[in-house]
């Protein structure tokens, strides 16, 4: 009879402790050195309603490589986005401001282009006031930072934005540049190389267009206006990037701005066409 009593008793503890959660040391996974038992991660395995236990597999993450270890900034970027496109657009903005145009007349010349012609430091006014050899060459080498710049950028960062963004700044490079006091050219040629890179289909229309309003009309300003205006709609048609056509866009709206006094004077009949040498001035008004 004491195994019947003791038996009844086991039954009845069975019973009542039935439906009881568990303690909060009870971990399905624990060890005998657990942290569970340890107590450090009751939050996860506590009283109450069952929770899911991942703390207690205590796996850790694979240590980043050096120089992988990215923390975001504020808004959720990773800080390298920052950095690259600031690079990008040093980068873009430092080659877009080499005066070549500038330079050239300095060097063949002894002139400075800023108190010659239309005082524009750009290859159009250095071939008014120079010879085409040396106006041809200033274009082409403003054509070429433009497309290092882009070049560069790739290397830096090879998705669509970072060139977009080095063209824009090569180009505002060319038109402000810090050498000159922020006095430059009207970032046509410059334009030309950049998306001769970004995109070479809409480039090429946009530059047969310019060559044709300029032979037909005699005004660079004319053409140089209407292949930007295109460039973007080409562009678009071509399939190029998103990022691209806004460049294009925004590059248009620069070139149309530099150009205001020049579409007056075309309005006016007073605007130089090409071929009419001017003289280098001594000051400027």
């Amino acid at each position: 009879m004491p195994h019947s009593a003791d038996a009844s008793a086991s039954v009845g503890v069975a019973a009542r402790t039935r439906g009881v959660p568990p303690t909060p040391d009870a971990c399905p996974d624990q060890g005998a050195g657990s942290a569970c038992r340890r107590g450090k991660n009751r939050r996860y395995c506590g009283l109450g309603r069952p929770k899911p236990n991942r703390s207690c597999n205590l796996v850790r993450k694979p240590p980043l490589a050096p120089g992988t270890d990215i923390r975001p900034h504020r808004g959720g970027a990773p800080a390298t986005v920052t950095i690259s496109t600031f690079i990008v657009l040093s980068v873009g903005y430092l080659l877009g401001s080499i005066p070549f145009a500038y330079l050239l007349a300095r060097r063949h010349r002894g002139i400075d282009l800023r108190l010659a012609g239309s005082g524009n430091v750009g290859a159009a006014n250095l071939l008014r006031t120079t010879t085409k050899k040396i106006g041809v060459s200033a274009m082409a080498l403003d054509v070429s930072k433009g497309i290092a710049s882009v070049l560069v950028a790739r290397q830096i960062d090879p998705g669509a934005t970072a060139p977009a963004v080095a063209g824009i700044a090569a180009v505002l490079g060319h038109i402000y540049p810090v050498w000159l006091g922020f006095r430059g050219g009207k970032g046509v040629a410059t334009t030309c190389g950049v998306f001769s890179i970004l995109a070479p289909q809409a480039t090429a229309i946009a530059t047969l267009v310019f060559l044709v309003l300029v032979w037909w009309t005699r005004y660079i300003s004319l053409g140089s206006v209407a292949g930007s205006v295109i460039l973007a709609p080409l562009a678009y048609a071509y399939g190029a990037p998103e990022v691209t056509v806004i460049a294009a866009v925004i590059v248009a709206a620069i070139v149309i701005h530099r150009h205001r006094t020049n579409l007056k004077r075309v309005f006016a009949g007073i605007e130089r066409r090409l071929g009419q040498s001017v003289e280098p001035r001594s000051a400027r008004d």
